[in-house]
């Protein structure tokens, strides 16, 4: 089944990072509370998932035990092909989103995750093209862990449901 899995935000810029059972997002502004949250936020701007997937094929390729909050993403999900959902329509629960970008990683993702070894041009590097995606928010609602992610976008995930198998 193709849901989220665990919900982050963060108060400020660089600040901290929350994990959250439900966040409260609204239309055109972001998730309350939120970092990024602002009236008539750029569309890019307002919500940010990446997939359990990635971060795990990062961990095994370097070795590290990276936890999924450390990418700075609002939204962490398993069995949906983001990247598919770029200029796409989708359902979080009952809220619908609207793939804008990928999210790929910036200078700071490169040096918070930076390893002996591993340096930040290399961690952009193995994460480009699986950082995510940026989302517009299309309704006000709640988007919970454990809600579905529908969409009737093309997947190439290896792990998303088929468009003829339910969700």
């Amino acid at each position: 089944m193709s849901a989220v899995i665990a919900i982050y935000t963060a108060a400020a810029s660089r600040g901290p990072v929350s994990e959250q059972d439900a966040v409260q997002v609204r239309m055109g502004c972001g998730i309350v509370g939120d970092r990024n949250y602002r009236r008539n936020n750029l569309p890019a701007n307002q919500i940010t998932l990446i997939e359990a997937e990635a971060v795990e094929a990062f961990n095994q390729a370097h070795g590290l035990t990276v936890l999924p909050s450390a990418l700075r993403r609002n939204l962490l999900t398993r069995g949906v092909a983001l990247n598919a959902l770029e200029g796409h329509e989708f359902q979080v629960g009952a809220v619908r989103l609207r793939g804008i970008e990928l999210c790929e990683p910036c200078a700071v993702i490169g040096k918070l995750l930076q390893q002996p070894g591993l340096s930040p041009t290399q961690v952009i590097q193995a994460l480009m093209g699986h950082g995510g995606l940026r989302a517009e928010i299309l309704d006000t609602g709640v988007i919970r862990v454990g809600d579905t992610v529908t969409s009737h976008a093309p997947s190439t995930h290896p792990y998303a449901p088929r468009p003829d198998t339910p969700t």
